[in-house]
């Protein structure tokens, strides 16, 4: 997929820009397609860019985001135009169910319609774009990996506002919708690198009561209490329900896997009966540590992002990069920032294109099974 000129950063969404950039690709790429991003503050816009496509029978998927990653920085405004040379299969789900029953029905049909294009094709990534408010992510990603296995790569990240308020945020070149998924099957890809450099301290505790997102009980006790004491012992701060919101960013949890792999889970709400709500499910019993700023690995998160980019080859190929907004939170935005500019540098005989995301879909490995993160950076070839 993809050459030098398969990216365009458009600083205003303005009728004329997008008619000039979409009749250039369409008269060298007549069967072309496009994925969008646009920032959160760019959201009223998506009707001037959508009604350019339709207009010129383009196919248009996308999603919006916190903000964009363009040029080493993160940007308000503006929109990130990718084009397919070929409109790949996709599908957008609006209503994902969260009953267990039906959510293996659901994701059995959606399987069903996903295997039915995949051809024999040896290399194939399932990039998924997500609403972030969509509560049982995890859950249907096991109930997609029942289905189709290792016939696909996984990738994908969590669209969404950053206030954690519902927005539809997934569309194509008709529909916007929330509470669903964008699927899109990449041909010929290799999928994604995905790495948090979060160093686990040897100190864990259970999970012994959640639903979901929300964590009720750590060691039999009430989240809250056990939370504030580990905070307490390992980083001598005190966390109460005023300071919570301020804090609690820099403090998540790590779920300790059995292959001794992280995943990271942010607390974003404190509840009145000392639950706590995390981005991305909690499954009951798992092993949990508290991670910390300071032993993020900036250095081995770029190193095993860029080596693994360059193992798979598809040296000056377009990248994708897609970085946690948790992450920004938890390092503050100078720190953020200088990653990005340090990975574009790395990555310097590349066009980057990229987003602030709210969660990240991959796997320990690239035919592994897929997980859903917080605090990662993802990147991918185009």
């Amino acid at each position: 997929m993809g050459q030098s000129d398969a990216f365009q950063y458009l600083p205003t969404i303005d009728t004329g820009e997008l008619e000039a950039a979409l009749t250039g690709w369409q008269a060298a790429h007549p069967r072309m397609g496009v994925c969008a991003m646009l920032p959160e503050a760019e959201k009223d816009k998506l009707p001037v860019l959508q009604t350019a496509c339709r207009s010129k029978g383009i196919p248009l998927v996308g999603g919006i985001f916190p903000a964009l990653v363009e040029g080493g920085q993160f940007r308000t405004q503006g929109v990130w135009l990718m084009r397919f040379e070929q409109m790949p299969h996709y599908m957008l789900l609006e209503d994902l169910p969260q009953d267990a029953t039906a959510v293996t029905a659901r994701m059995r049909e959606v399987s069903a319609g996903l295997a039915g294009h995949l051809n024999g094709t040896a290399e194939v990534t399932l990039f998924m774009m997500f609403d972030a408010m969509q509560p049982n992510i995890g859950t249907l990603l096991d109930e997609l990996y029942l289905n189709l296995a290792n016939r696909v790569h996984y990738a994908g990240v969590n669209a969404g506002s950053e206030t954690f308020q519902p927005m539809p945020c997934l569309f194509d070149a008709d529909r916007l919708i929330g509470n669903g998924a964008l699927f899109i099957l990449l041909p010929d890809h290799k999928g994604a690198i995905l790495e948090h450099g979060y160093h686990a301290p040897k100190h864990t505790v259970y999970a012994t009561s959640t639903e979901g997102n929300r964590i009720a009980q750590i060691d039999w006790r009430p989240a809250f209490e056990v939370y504030q004491e580990l905070v307490r012992e390992q980083y001598g701060l005190e966390i109460n329900k005023e300071n919570f919101y301020e804090h609690a960013v820099h403090f998540p949890f790590g779920i300790v896997r059995a292959n001794h792999h992280v995943v990271v889970r942010i607390p974003v709400a404190l509840n009145d009966d000392g639950s706590l709500f995390c981005v991305g499910e909690v499954p009951a019993n798992s092993v949990l540590t508290l991670l910390e700023r300071p032993r993020v690995d900036t250095h081995e998160t770029l190193r095993v992002l860029t080596s693994g980019l360059q193992a798979m080859g598809g040296d000056g190929k377009p990248l994708l990069l897609y970085y946690c907004a948790g992450r920004r939170m938890h390092l503050g935005l100078e720190k953020a920032t200088e990653e990005v500019q340090e990975f574009t540098r790395r990555m310097a005989d590349a066009p980057i294109a990229g987003a602030l995301s709210l969660g990240e879909i991959g796997g320990s490995t690239l035919h592994g099974y897929p997980l859903f993160h917080n605090a990662t950076l993802v990147a991918a070839r185009w």
